[in-house]
């Protein structure tokens, strides 16, 4: 016997292996204070798998494979030490991109090869092929449009247009019919070609309509996409390990979806085709027009003294703090609130930032300590307990709008409910709505007091002002 004998069997093994391995770091990646570890189980995982897939002979052309995995580790590595934190719904929103680009290029090489062979591929190579067409191409430029918003690159807000819905389903209707055709001639290229530029245009205009405030949700659904789309395109390799892992990433990214809309108490539906953010500005409630309040202001002084007398203070981070690269300075500053004696918690929103679990990664880089990081459910009832409730960036998942007026927008989502502290400072550039075009009741009540500036700047302010407080 050759060694021949035993590769099938080798590829085979390193696929459960690897499957094996993707499992464990899935339970791992479902909480923070064990994310890296999973993080690496599963790329080690990666690894066995593309060892193995390297094992078989049938594949051709090995220096042009090494080269690519090396020019694509090459590229990996240099984003992961030049990426920002903060830039990192960016990167994901890229990275689900390139794989559902990944799986219309294999498509594409399918198809060329199906149109030189002689033979009439079977009836479900021919469906599956076109499933990794559409939801390949779905992914790819509907990624691109959710990278550039969110880089800033295209408004982030709605873009609609008339007819928006009906051009939608036409477009469908016209994917599925010619895919109907397609199934009946497998080698006629305008129908290929035809199909591939719909999916194409059907991830753009899947999309546009969809503002920030829905980015974290918009994400991770891209996310399962592109794994659904990696699945379709192990079925037309026949590539196992390409199936498992793709179903692993599609259905783990449709969990987090169903958990990022739970979180903001609305329906997949309305987050894809409600445009939601591209309404006007809405006012308050029973309490009259909002633009006529005055909010109260505090200075840095005096916020430095609430802060380093309290007893206890929850720190709320959003979006503000992440552009402001604020982290660092907010860890430094709650340990300065902890040499005093103040008891510090950190408060997190589900859809806090733009991605599922952003300010959990901008702490963690900062270093703050898991156990002080609080889930929305088990922060909550201990605001009424709370002295200050600081508020870095946050906004709408702060907005006791959500919580009592029912004519708002927001109606219905659950909030960190920081209006129930003993004083809320909120430290925000100016009174700006948030992604929802709502204004926020918070900044108008008598507990709430506001400390204008940039969340980086307000910071490092607070932090010296301790420092002279303790000295």
């Amino acid at each position: 016997m050759t060694i021949d004998n035993f590769i099938p069997t080798g590829i085979q093994v390193s696929y459960l292996i690897a499957t094996t391995l993707f499992f464990i770091g899935l339970k791992y990646l479902g909480s923070p204070a064990t994310a890296r570890k999973g993080n690496l189980i599963a790329a080690i995982g990666m690894f066995v798998a593309i060892v193995g897939t390297l094992l078989n002979r049938g594949i051709v052309n090995y220096p042009i494979i090494l080269g690519g995995i090396a020019i694509g580790s090459a590229i990996g590595a240099i984003g992961a030490y030049k990426v920002e934190m903060t830039s990192m719904p960016q990167m994901v929103g890229l990275l689900n991109g390139l794989g559902g680009g990944a799986s219309t290029l294999m498509a594409v090489a399918e198809f060329w090869r199906l149109l030189h062979s002689a033979s009439i591929p079977a009836i479900d190579s021919r469906i599956t092929l076109i499933l990794s067409i559409l939801i390949g191409g779905i992914t790819l430029t509907g990624s691109l449009i959710a990278f550039a918003k969110l880089q800033e690159l295209m408004s982030g807000s709605p873009i609609t247009y008339p007819l928006q819905q009906p051009i939608n389903i036409a477009l469908f209707v016209g994917f599925i019919i010619g895919s109907g055709y397609f199934i009946t001639a497998p080698k006629d290229e305008i129908a290929f070609l035809i199909l591939t530029a719909v999916s194409l245009i059907l991830g753009v205009l899947f999309v546009l309509p969809i503002g920030g405030a829905d980015m974290p949700v918009v994400i991770s659904l891209l996310n399962s996409f592109s794994g659904i789309a990696a699945s379709a395109a192990g079925f037309v390799l026949m590539n196992n390990i390409l199936i498992i892992a793709g179903a692993l990433v599609g259905a783990s990214g449709i969990i987090l979806t169903q958990i990022m809309c739970k979180g903001m108490n609305r329906t997949l539906s309305s987050v894809l085709f409600g445009a939601f953010g591209g309404a006007k500005a809405q006012t308050g409630g029973a309490g009259g027009t909002i633009e006529t309040r005055t909010a109260k202001t505090v200075d840095s002084e005096e916020c430095a003294m609430m802060l380093a007398y309290a007893r206890s203070v929850v720190i709320v981070p959003g979006y503000g703090m992440a552009v402001a690269q604020a982290q660092h300075g907010v860890r430094e500053l709650a340990d300065r609130l902890e040499l005093l004696g103040v008891d510090v918690k950190y408060a997190i929103h589900p859809v806090a930032g733009r991605m599922p679990g952003h300010m959990n990664v901008l702490l963690a880089e900062a270093n703050v300590p898991y156990p002080q990081l609080y889930d929305m459910d088990d922060i909550n009832p201990q605001f009424d307990r709370t002295d200050v409730a600081l508020v870095i960036g946050a906004n709408d998942v702060v907005n006791p709008a959500a919580r009592s007026d029912l004519n708002s927008p927001i109606y219905g989502m659950p909030i960190l409910e920081v209006d129930k502290a003993k004083h809320t400072i909120v430290i925000k550039r100016g009174m700006s709505k948030g992604f929802a075009g709502v204004e926020n009741e918070l900044f108008f009540q008598d507990n709430t007091m506001m400390l204008f500036g940039n969340a980086k700047d307000a910071i490092g302010k607070l932090i010296s002002d301790i420092k002279q407080l303790s000295s």
